[in-house]
């Protein structure tokens, strides 16, 4: 073992020992000081290791705990934007009915107009079929005044006439419907001849000047459109024969009675204008109760007169005598 010199002191020889000893002591205490130190370092170097490393596992664990918040929070994120995009979906197809519905309101709003447009229309042409169908039941109402005068004038004419031929004690008999005269054409004319004969010319000079004064009255004129000559004839003989013989029967009645002496100038104009003359073959014949023809009445002449719109008058009496 070295010893230590000491510069600039000696060491005697009675306290070497001793004082080596003591060095050595010292040596030991500050080797046990500092191994001391040492451990006490490494002990709180350990506790603060120990203490981080606690630190360390609980960041750890509250880092894991935060990373598993995050990737719920991711899951839930992404579950938020999916229903996000779900409700996006659902809001453009909300959006897209929106705009059906919009465009069904416009068509329905667009229908509507057309519908109160058609209605206005239609309403005009009632309130101008109202208007017309007032105009035509004022007409109809002036037509009916028309029809019941006329069928009152007829009755009122057939009564007369009636009336004048009882007071005149002529045999003549008036059709109490239509004030229609028949005259018998064996007292007229020849059997298949068309001259007058002289008895049916004094019958023709009894009878149409009372007929004529009853028909020429002036209540009487205004309505009285035409006096008719109508001849008839049997179905002896071929209807173009028994036609022309029942026009020249007709004629010849016509003629006499336009040409018959004891007529004013006033009568004969009149008569002049509403005279007519037409046969009818036997178009019109006469039967008997047991369907056989009646060829004595058959051969006729009749004298008619029609009013003004007689032939209205006629329809509306069809129509009235049909049965429901």
């Amino acid at each position: 073992m070295r010893h230590i010199r000491t510069p600039g002191r000696q060491i005697t020889k009675g306290d070497g020992g001793s004082h080596w000893i003591s060095f050595s002591d010292m040596l030991s205490s500050l080797l046990l000081v500092f191994i001391l130190a040492l451990m006490v370092s490494i002990y709180q170097y350990f506790s603060v290791l120990d203490i981080k490393t606690r630190e360390l596992e609980q960041q750890k664990v509250e880092l894991d705990r935060t990373q598993i918040s995050l990737v719920q929070k991711e899951d839930d994120l992404r579950t938020a934007q999916a229903e996000l995009m779900g409700k996006e979906e659902e809001v453009a197809s909300i959006q897209i009915q929106l705009q059906q519905q919009e465009d069904d309101l416009k068509a329905a709003q667009a229908a509507l107009k057309t519908k109160e447009d058609e209605q206005a229309l239609l309403q005009l042409q009632l309130i101008s079929q109202e208007q017309s169908l007032k105009q035509m039941q004022l007409a109809m109402n002036e037509q009916q005044q028309q029809i019941d005068d006329l069928l009152g004038v007829r009755t009122q004419i057939i009564q007369d006439l009636s009336l004048s031929f009882s007071q005149s004690r002529l045999n003549v008999k008036v059709d109490k419907d239509t004030g229609d005269i028949m005259l018998d054409s064996t007292l007229l004319f020849e059997s298949g001849g068309d001259i007058l004969l002289p008895e049916g010319q004094a019958q023709l000079q009894q009878l149409v000047p009372v007929y004529l004064n009853v028909l020429l009255r002036p209540e009487y004129q205004d309505y009285l459109a035409e006096i008719v000559i109508e001849g008839h004839t049997d179905s002896k003989g071929s209807y173009l024969f028994n036609l022309k013989l029942s026009q020249d029967r007709a004629l010849g009645v016509a003629t006499y009675m336009l040409e018959m002496p004891g007529l004013s100038s006033q009568q004969r104009s009149k008569l002049q204008n509403i005279l007519t003359a037409k046969g009818r073959s036997f178009a019109n014949r006469i039967y008997n109760p047991d369907g056989s023809e009646n060829m004595d009445a058959s051969r006729r002449v009749e004298i008619q007169f029609r009013l003004k719109d007689s032939e209205m008058i006629q329809k509306m009496n069809q129509i009235l005598q049909q049965k429901p």
